[in-house]
């Protein structure tokens, strides 16, 4: 026991996106600006449904968590991710990577509850109508966001204590940018292979179900559809297909990477650039460009600075 302690890993070193210095460099000036673009497109969600007094309602309170959330998620991981395309030596403490390991899984985590929450928002809004103002009303939504934080972070807890109760020794080196449970495990001085079967049972199972219950819905929102007015359905499809192309954008990789136990593909860190990057920035550009009250809102919010 003397003798692990003494050579416990203190630190990680990131082998990061490329080991080519001229595409570090390249990879820096657009990731910093989806990066900027991410933080500004999402405030300016928030700001405009917060300062909107007619998006006061459950759809547009759970589409201001999620750009909170999406702000919180690509923070976690890019910040640390533009330091190393500038850095020859990426290096991260044993300590903080296990504080990003834990704020990733809670953050992802609270994402995929929020969005099935959206999912069944829009079922009963869509399917019973009349029943909507009692079933979502405020005290719900809150209390939904309320249960999805604390399922993210029961979620992550979990994750975070398979991970730190496994001997780490030896090797330091993380074939990623950022610190996850996966390629993290991979370094302890054991076996893993059934702290990889529990990590399948909690990520894996948690973004598979969540999935299957978002494609039901959908679902059973388009068989519904067929008794609406034609102008009723243009409305739904409009909404739901904004919807549908965020959970497909973020749980494809979610079920790609977490559902496959001790295994590691070439494409792994492609994919992960995928959801800690690029799908932060799309989630307010596709429910904003496909949104015509939150557009018109962010007018008025900007009209009235000018005025003032």
């Amino acid at each position: 026991m003397g003798a692990l302690n003494q050579t416990r890993v203190t630190e990680f070193v990131f082998l990061g996106l490329t080991d080519n210095w001229v595409l570090e460099i390249l990879f820096f000036i657009p990731f910093t600006v989806t990066y900027v673009l991410t933080l500004l497109g999402n405030v300016l969600i928030v700001v405009t449904i917060v300062f909107t007094p007619r998006l006061h309602n459950p759809m547009y309170f759970f589409l201001s968590n999620l750009s909170f959330i999406d702000i919180c998620h690509s923070s976690v991981t890019v910040p640390k991710m533009l330091e190393g395309l500038l850095l020859e030596r990426k290096t991260i403490s044993f300590d903080n990577c296990i504080a990003q390991l834990f704020f990733l899984h809670l953050f992802a985590c609270a994402e995929i509850f929020l969005l099935t929450i959206m999912a069944y928002d829009r079922y009963v809004a869509i399917c019973i109508p009349l029943h909507y103002p009692n079933v979502m009303n405020m005290k719900v939504c809150v209390q939904l966001v309320f249960a999805l934080w604390l399922g993210g972070t029961v979620h992550s807890l979990v994750q975070t204590f398979l991970t730190i109760r496994l001997p780490y020794c030896g090797p330091n080196t993380i074939d990623s940018y950022f610190c996850d449970v996966p390629p993290v495990i991979k370094l302890a001085c054991t076996d893993t292979y059934l702290t990889g079967i529990l990590i399948v049972s909690n990520s894996g199972t948690i973004s598979l179900v969540c999935f299957l219950a978002l494609v039901t819905s959908y679902t059973v929102i388009l068989f519904s559809l067929r008794k609406q007015s034609a102008e009723g359905r243009r409305k739904a499809l409009s909404t739901c297909s904004a919807h549908f192309m965020v959970v497909a954008l973020f749980f494809g990789p979610c079920i790609f990477i977490y559902t496959r136990p001790d295994t590691s593909f070439s494409i792994d860190k492609v994919v992960s650039v995928f959801y800690t990057v690029v799908t932060p920035l799309l989630n307010p550009l596709i429910y904003t460009l496909r949104n015509e009250e939150v557009k018109t809102s962010m007018k008025h919010l900007r009209q009235r600075r000018i005025c003032s």
